[in-house]
Formats: structure tokens, sequence, C-alpha cells
């Protein structure tokens, strides 16, 4: 490998390295506001679910992706994940 291929190889994962730094930090702040979410929903009886709040929201992320040239199918499942989480923390919040 030549020593400009060394210098792009490091660029480019200093780039990872920093993006998914952004995506914790991006994550950690999510999960905190649907927390606060699964404790209003709890304190007001209201179920942990809201289907068409997530299928509105799976729709909204694809849009995103294809705008973004990102795959939808891999934005959908990514989503799915975070919001089946998301379930599970507004499930313990109605203990």
């Amino acid at each position: 490998m030549t020593d400009a291929a060394v210098r792009i190889l490091a660029d480019h994962r200093a780039s990872i390295d920093r993006l998914d730094a952004i995506l914790v930090y991006t994550l950690a702040e999510r999960f905190r506001h649907t927390q606060a979410v699964g404790r209003l929903k709890a304190q007001h009886s209201l179920p942990p679910s809201d289907p068409a709040r997530e299928a509105a929201q799976i729709a909204r992320l694809e849009r995103l992706a294809e705008e973004a040239g990102l795959d939808p199918d891999f934005a959908r499942k990514f989503l799915g994940f975070i919001i089946a989480e998301v379930i599970n923390h507004h499930k313990q919040h109605q203990k």
C-alpha cells in the first residue's frame, strides 16, 4: 500500500470514528426523550406502543433514507430495532 493510500485510509477511518461517536450520542439523546415519553405515558395510563405513530415514523425514515442515498430497507430495519427497544422501555415504566 502506498503512503498516499495509507493516509487516505486513515482519513476515512477517522471520519468513520467521528460519525460513530455522533451516532452513539444522538441515540443517547433520542432515548432520553423516549424515556420521558414512556414516563408520561405511564402517568396517563397510555399504552406503551403507538402503531400509527410507528408506521408514520417508518415511512418518514424510508423517505429520508431514499433522499440520503441509504437503502430504505436498512433504514426500516434500523428504526424497527430502535422502536422495539423503546417499547420495551415504555413497558418497564408501566410496572
